[in-house]
């Protein structure tokens, strides 16, 4: 059956075109340095949001009538949820997708029954995928969703929460393994607590720390080779969840010894929620050799929840892109679509539509950073500002050969002044230069 015979194939049209089943921006055959810009930005549909979403919310039912959620039974509906998948990226020209293990999948009686399941979809996605160009991004596990895991799975005060939790895993890392996946992410979405009053904080970081450890050594020994990745969140549905960030989940690795076998896929509106930027949160990872990947969407900041919407905001994407081509750019990661039409954009057209403008959003900011960083004048700017660290006593500092009392002895007859300017609002008006006049190419 096809669902999207109505759309064409999105082609590049270029930035005078006013058809909006086109991209402006996102030409996938341009060459950028020796490599084209599909595989420069690496696009994946998020299987859970684009195939399994019913545009509900905590106030009202779901308004998204998809015609492959229409199958009365589980199975036939997750075979027809394959198909969409498979026609759109077709369309669209993505050849990534990512997935939890219950997205794909429906839950049987007991974990048996749901791995004979999730085992007949695995097979038939196989079958589906040969003769395309589509890939396994990363695979994970819902760990979250199932009310056993209302307090935690790694971090349930349940042992046998814990253990399902484990068993889960293991096939989710089996069938990831067996598809080819290129990563495997941990989002813990209840992975922390809703008051200290009945928390055991020591116990459940603990436990979690095992967890890990123990899916680091099963993935040993089945022979998967994909990143692991983190991915953080603050809260929600937690009140605090312990991957609150990127500096939080760098603590917590490097506590626990287990700093390296993981990285991180960094959320936009995740890092809005925790209070950073986008780009502080990619910068955080790089800066610490911890960059992977990216789930690609942005939040409304007059909302203080997570409402993966669509990313539009070039002035974001140019700063996210700066930071992944500083990091060397993807190579188990990708940009991965997180978002979601607005509940109100109920059609399968603003479903397009959503993606053909995050695709642009983001071609068009990797096309300004690159050009930032090839122009090399804002990084000039930086190295000028720290130039004090170059020579004399700053070089001694920065090769850690001074101490408290050469220090004093150096300034205690020294006037010293204000640092030079900082120059932000020249940057800031460099950085607007740079995208204006990209924009118009």
């Amino acid at each position: 059956m096809k669902f999207f015979k109505e759309f064409p194939k999105i082609e590049y049209e270029g930035p005078t075109s006013t058809n909006p089943l086109s991209f402006k921006y996102y030409n996938p055959n341009e060459i950028i340095d020796g490599k084209s810009l599909k595989d420069h930005l690496k696009f994946s549909v998020a299987f859970w949001h684009t195939f399994v979403g019913a545009g509900s919310d905590m106030f009202g039912d779901g308004t998204f009538d998809r015609p492959w959620n229409r199958f009365s039974d589980p199975m036939d509906r997750a075979f027809a949820r394959i198909d969409a998948l498979i026609e759109f990226c077709e369309k669209l020209g993505i050849e990534y997708f990512c997935f939890h293990d219950r997205d794909i999948a429906p839950e049987g009686k007991t974990l048996r029954e749901t791995n004979q399941m999730l085992d007949k979809v695995v097979n038939y996605l196989k079958e589906r995928l040969k003769g395309t160009n589509l890939k396994l991004l990363w695979g994970t596990a819902n760990l979250f969703s199932n009310p056993r895991y209302c307090q935690g799975a790694a971090t349930s005060p349940c042992a046998d929460v814990f253990a399902y939790a484990a068993a889960q895993v293991k096939k989710a890392l089996e069938i990831t393994k067996e598809l080819g996946g290129q990563g495997y992410v941990f989002w813990g979405g209840r992975e922390g607590y809703e008051t200290l009053l009945n928390t055991d904080m020591k116990l459940e970081l603990d436990n979690l720390a095992r967890f890990l450890s123990m899916a680091v050594d099963y993935a040993k020994k089945i022979g998967f080779n994909g990143q692991f990745m983190i991915e953080p969140k603050p809260m929600e549905p937690t009140k605090h969840q312990y991957d609150f960030d990127a500096a939080h989940c760098l603590a917590f690795l490097k506590t626990y010894g287990l700093d390296p076998y993981f990285k991180f896929n960094i959320e936009a509106n995740h890092a809005t929620l925790a209070g950073h930027t986008f780009a502080h949160e990619l910068r955080y990872a790089r800066i610490n050799g911890k960059f992977c990947s990216i789930d690609a969407n942005q939040g409304d900041l007059m909302l203080g929840w997570d409402t993966d919407q669509y990313p539009t905001n070039i002035y974001e994407t140019t700063l996210a892109m700066y930071e992944v081509i500083k990091a060397g750019g993807f190579t188990t990661g990708g940009l991965n679509f997180d978002a979601k039409p607005r509940r109100a954009s109920y059609t399968l057209r603003d479903l397009v539509l959503g993606h053909i403008v995050a695709m642009d959003t983001f071609a068009l900011g990797f096309k300004i950073a690159h050009r930032i960083i090839k122009d090399g004048k804002i990084d000039k700017i930086i190295e000028e500002r720290y130039a004090s660290y170059n020579e004399g006593i700053g070089l001694k500092i920065r090769n850690n050969q001074t101490n408290f009392e050469e220090l004093e002895q150096y300034v205690l007859d020294k006037e010293v002044g204000v640092p030079a300017s900082g120059r932000q609002e020249e940057l800031e008006m460099m950085l607007n230069y740079y995208i204006l006049t990209t924009v118009k190419c």
